[in-house]
């Protein structure tokens, strides 16, 4: 009955539209009282969640992503993308992918890409002949390989949950990001060819060289962050100080374009940010923590094992299986909850947990494009001014590729863990 209580609770919660994280506290809050257990036990557990040196460095990397892109970062790697890729036929849509794949290399998250690049192309795509469903489904498809090329939040969670070294997983997600990247860049450009698209003329190498100069310490931020981890000379958490006053410097002193009246503003912005993803760390951890108490990922591990011990197998059932998680429930939450019963699982028929790691978020990056909880769904059908509806048709084609990348990720580890360990021996 206490069960029942706690997911009834729970999808009830997220049926009647309550944030992910209050639906968590709620629903943990009523299992401990059912079950009269005190409800201090509920801020204990949430400390608990949330006292990892290793997540103090998300704040540094949210700041780190506001001032480089308050520092004009965005409009530098649009016109370093549409120098390199503008030219060919549907050019502002590989636009969009490129500048993605640049983009998250210094944001870290879907949501900020989403909505920082889209601000500007899809508006522009638009006024360019692009249908503005494709525009914001190309946006929201792309924005999916931030949390993939590093630094990444999902990254930085896992790392805490399972004691995996940060700098390893920001290196596992490099490859299945550029991955993705392309994968999608070869969508757009089939659909281009097909639906007949506009394509711009080339601008020639000195615009490439010059849009190269323009974007080339926003792309360095990357190099630093990764360098420093690589190396050993910074742990996650130092990596993320040095890139924020590396981006203060960068924007104000490089680009010109940071005003210092606005950093007290981006540094409240990044830690109502920070707070919001550390709550919901808290409430899940909550959550999880109740989920251990009644073994349910022992009761997993059972079930699953009770059906088969191949390997390929359960890689198919947990993909499955968390393909239709992120559907529903928000990333970070879904990590917290179930990343170490099925960690458990994975490595109970060999699989490495970096692999797993991988897919496991790379897995879930792709529920942020699917309804009914698609975050960057609908973030840029709020920029596009439409329903979310159109914006799904046009995704599609992206969410089957993005899932083909999935599989071949999680059946030929290398792609995963070949990187990490050629350069952290």
């Amino acid at each position: 009955m206490s069960l029942a209580i706690l997911f009834g609770v729970f999808a009830l919660g997220l049926l009647i539209g309550l944030p992910v994280a209050i639906t968590l506290g709620v629903a943990s809050a009523s299992y401990l009282l059912y079950q009269g257990i005190p409800i201090v036990v509920m801020p204990q557990k949430m400390f608990a969640g949330i006292d990892s040196f290793v997540l103090l460095c998300i704040p540094g990397f949210i700041l780190a992503g506001n001032l480089m892109n308050s520092g004009g970062i965005t409009e530098r790697i649009i016109r370093f993308a549409n120098a390199g890729v503008g030219w060919m036929r549907g050019g502002l849509g590989l636009t969009n992918v490129a500048g993605s794949m640049l983009f998250g290399g210094i944001s870290g998250t879907a949501v900020a890409d989403a909505a920082s690049l889209g601000g500007v192309l899809i508006p522009g795509m638009t006024r360019s002949g692009y249908p503005a469903a494709f525009s914001a489904a190309v946006t929201a498809a792309s924005s999916t390989v931030g949390p993939i090329i590093p630094p990444s939040v999902p990254m930085i969670i896992v790392g805490a949950l399972s004691g995996i070294s940060v700098g390893q997983m920001f290196l596992a997600g490099a490859i299945p990001g550029i991955l993705m990247g392309l994968a999608m860049m070869v969508t757009t450009y089939i659909i281009a060819v097909k639906r007949n698209f506009p394509r711009q003329p080339w601008q020639g190498f000195s615009e490439l060289f010059k849009s190269f100069l323009g974007a080339f310490w926003a792309i360095f931020m990357t190099l630093l962050i990764v360098g420093g981890l690589m190396t050993g000379v910074a742990t996650p958490t130092e990596t993320a100080i040095v890139a924020c006053l590396y981006a203060l410097v960068v924007g104000r002193f490089v680009y010109g374009d940071l005003d210092f009246r606005k950093v007290p503003k981006l540094v409240i912005d990044s830690a109502i940010a920070s707070a919001a993803i550390l709550m919901l760390v808290g409430f899940a951890n909550v959550f999880g923590w109740i989920l251990v108490s009644e073994r349910i990922p022992q009761t997993i591990a059972h079930a699953v094992l009770g059906v088969t011990h191949n390997k390929y197998a359960i890689i198919l059932m947990v993909n499955i299986l968390l393909l239709i998680v992120g559907m529903f429930m928000e990333t970070i939450a879904a990590l917290i909850i179930l990343f170490v019963p099925l960690l458990t699982l994975a490595q109970s028929v060999g699989i490495d947990p970096l692999h797993f790691a991988t897919f496991a978020v790379l897995n879930l990056m792709i529920g942020l494009t699917t309804p009914p909880v698609g975050v960057c769904l609908f973030v840029c059908a709020n920029i596009a001014r439409l329903p979310l509806s159109p914006i799904v048709r046009a995704i599609f084609p992206y969410i089957i590729t993005n899932i083909i990348v999935l599989f071949l990720v999680s059946y030929i580890p290398p792609l995963a863990t070949w990187l990490p360990t050629t350069l952290m021996q």
